[in-house]
């Protein structure tokens, strides 16, 4: 499988979701993962589709609801008709109160098996779309409703079937998170990834010397301390980008990068595109609720 990317979504816990109307859209994102739950709609294409140890083609239409830290990426080539409706909501939801509740048991259990991620039937495509395109234009709490409605709908929905194989494991740093040292790292660098960060100084962090553990932590989490510390720093830059009016170079060096270049470099490997291209582009499509 092809390398893995982190993602930081643009989430916050005031959100109760977030809609991405892509059109047309362009599906050269790589592999990666996230913590909270998505919802593609894709339409007009046929592609690609990879969830998890699943790769299939779809064809013209596709609807996924991908569970969190699930790799996931769909390929197709671009055309102008290519419209995809993304939305993205916090795996915190299945801790509210109301999924306790007898009516949004199907939800719960729907958001459960998400884990898997969960492709829908063409038929369920055609009933929802509209569904889709309305909740895209949908203004306040009306909006919220909208959104309920459509995971009730998905959750009672017919001929759901689950994608990722039953002993599929999202991906080593999540499956190896009962580590206690992985834990300490992950977590000292996402509070220091504004700075620079030195193999010598984790390893006083967790009393192991430097070659120790740069082998403890690609063995652990299949990546190098250096993809690790950039997956961070890029997801958050790339939310500084979409949520604030600073300047390419602020953002830069408040993420940790010594210099712009490297800074655009590392930002385009990632994203496929400039910081700047990205910032219009998601200021274009993404709408918070």
């Amino acid at each position: 499988m092809s390398k893995i990317h982190s993602e930081i979504t643009n989430l916050n816990s005031e959100d109760l979701f977030l809609l991405a109307n892509h059109k047309p859209a362009k599906f050269d994102y790589p592999i990666h993962f996230h913590s909270d739950y998505e919802i593609n709609l894709v339409m007009n294409i046929s592609g690609k589709r990879i969830i998890g140890d699943s790769m299939e083609n779809f064809n013209n239409d596709d609807l996924v609801l991908i569970g969190s830290n699930l790799p996931h990426a769909w390929k197709a080539p671009f055309d102008k008709d290519n419209h995809i409706i993304n939305i993205k909501f916090q795996a915190q939801i299945l801790e509210s109160w109301i999924m306790d509740k007898r009516l949004f048991l199907p939800v719960k259990e729907m958001l459960e098996r998400a884990s898997r991620g969960i492709l829908f039937s063409q038929e369920t495509i055609n009933d929802m779309k509209g569904k889709f395109l309305k909740l895209s234009q949908s203004q306040g709490f009306s909006s919220a409703l909208d959104f309920l409605s459509i995971l009730y709908d998905l959750a009672t929905s017919q001929k759901q079937r689950v994608l990722a194989s039953t002993n599929y494991s999202s991906l080593s740093i999540v499956k190896t998170s009962q580590s206690r040292r992985i834990n300490t790292i992950c977590q000292y660098i996402n509070q220091n990834y504004h700075r620079e960060i030195t193999l010598k100084e984790i390893g006083d962090l967790v009393n192991m010397s430097e070659s120790a553990i740069s082998h403890f932590f690609k063995k652990r989490t299949g990546r190098s301390f250096i993809t690790y510390i950039n997956d961070v720093r890029i997801g958050n830059a790339s939310r500084l980008l979409e949520e604030t009016t600073r300047s390419i170079s602020d953002v830069a060096y408040s993420c940790g990068f010594n210099n712009l270049s490297n800074f655009n470099h590392t930002f385009k490997k990632y994203r496929n595109q400039t910081p700047r291209v990205y910032r219009n582009d998601i200021q274009n499509t993404v709408t918070k609720y």
